[in-house]
């Protein structure tokens, strides 16, 4: 049996760092859904690709997203067998906590700071990402709301 702790919340509100900091202490991996969200317009796709892609029990992984290019790049393979963190706007969805079941042990977790700290964080990390922050704002708010086990909130 595995164990898998789903982190997901708006961007910019400190899910990476608080991911990290928990894989470090567990030491084990964590899968970032920035490396394979099929670009700007790809949030829904991304958090379907959790479920189907990098929690499948048999070939888990999935293909990373050469931001430059606009394209899917290389195939990162994830053992089966491993304990997981994952974490990203989309990583708690109905069927990724379905997948990580049938993995094991799964926990979600919500990271949340208020709209402005959200926005600087961001746009800190890349700046690139500016003409961008409404439309990724836009498909974040049709995500579902659903109950998590643990809500943070970062400032």
């Amino acid at each position: 049996m595995t164990y898998t702790l789903l982190i997901d919340g708006p961007s910019g509100a400190g899910k990476t760092s608080l991911a990290a900091q928990i894989g470090e202490a567990l030491g084990i991996q964590v899968v970032h859904l920035d490396d394979f969200y099929p670009g700007w317009g790809g949030l829904a796709e991304g958090a379907r690709m959790v479920a189907e892609d990098v929690l499948h029990p048999e070939r888990p992984g999935f293909w990373r997203w050469d931001w430059e290019r606009d394209r899917p790049s290389e195939w990162v393979p994830l053992d089966p067998a491993a304990d997981l963190v994952v974490e990203g706007v989309g990583a708690v969805t109905e069927a990724s906590i379905r997948a990580a079941r049938r993995r094991g042990e799964v926990d979600t977790v919500r990271v949340t700071a208020d709209a402005g700290t959200r926005k600087a964080r961001a746009l800190n990390r890349d700046p690139g990402y500016a003409p961008w922050w409404e439309m990724w704002a836009a498909q974040e708010a049709l995500l579902p709301a659903l109950p998590v086990d643990v809500e943070v909130r970062r400032v």
